[in-house]
């Protein structure tokens, strides 16, 4: 019987290739994380050295029109959270679901089309860093929005997040937005303002009364379908309210 020969096929050294360049792949991922991980939480060190929190806090609270949390009407919070973080109450100031539905979205779209910050977020970069969109920047925000978090009560955040909001034509903060739009001081705001104002800032130059009403109440109508998604209003009473509009 003549004896069996082993034969070689290129498989094995095109496998052995395929596996080096992989992990190759995987170490240079590695190493660009870690660089961009070191500048973030250097920008964020940084900026928290120049401007401590409780700076930040008495430099929001000794604005013109800072109004506290207690005399903002339950329905407008409410309004703000659910159309610009969901998950706050949840979340320890970074929502990881939201930032991957943002990814996803941002791929496809093929530009950046969707941030996905949570409140803590958004304070933490109105208040420490540019609008400028790196990655080294956001990982900055986000360091700064988890000290943030361990820092302040979720109340806390919430007030000093809409007390330094731009709402457009001038002004900010929702005090100086309630008495410039409506004459009107926050606690005294209705449903239909209320549910108006809380949509403003998300483009406060396409959405500011004097420029875009109408867009404005588009807008108003996106709030209205996220409290009722999010059970904070039932439908009858969210169409009242977008039928009706400011006034309501």
């Amino acid at each position: 019987m003549a004896p069996s020969t082993q034969r070689t096929t290129p498989d094995r050294p095109v496998a052995r290739l395929v596996g080096s360049l992989l992990i190759f792949a995987i170490i240079l991922v590695a190493l660009a994380v870690t660089f961009f991980v070191a500048r973030g939480f250097n920008q964020y060190r940084e900026a928290l050295a120049a401007l401590p929190l409780d700076e930040m806090e008495q430099r929001i609270e000794s604005a013109s029109g800072f109004t506290p949390i207690q005399e903002l009407p339950d329905l407008y919070l409410q309004a703000v959270v659910a159309v610009e973080d969901h998950r706050f109450y949840a979340h320890p100031g970074f929502d990881a679901i939201a930032t991957g539905r943002a990814l996803v979205n941002d791929l496809k779209a093929g530009a950046i089309v969707e941030g996905g910050s949570t409140i803590t977020q958004q304070l933490a970069k109105n208040q420490y860093f540019t609008q400028e969109q790196t990655i080294e920047r956001k990982v900055a925000e986000v360091f700064m929005a988890l000290t943030m978090e361990q820092h302040f009560t979720k109340r806390e955040i919430l007030e000093l997040y809409v007390n330094s909001i731009y709402f457009g034509d001038g002004y900010e903060g929702i005090g100086n937005a309630s008495a410039g739009y409506f004459g009107k001081e926050p606690q005294e705001l209705d449903a239909g303002e209320c549910t108006l104002l809380a949509g403003i800032p998300n483009a406060p130059s396409a959405y500011a009364l004097s420029e875009n009403p109408d867009l404005a109440r588009q807008r108003q109508y996106q709030v209205l379908k996220k409290l009722v998604a999010y059970d904070y209003l039932d439908e009858a009473d969210a169409r009242r309210i977008g039928a009706q509009g400011a006034g309501a």
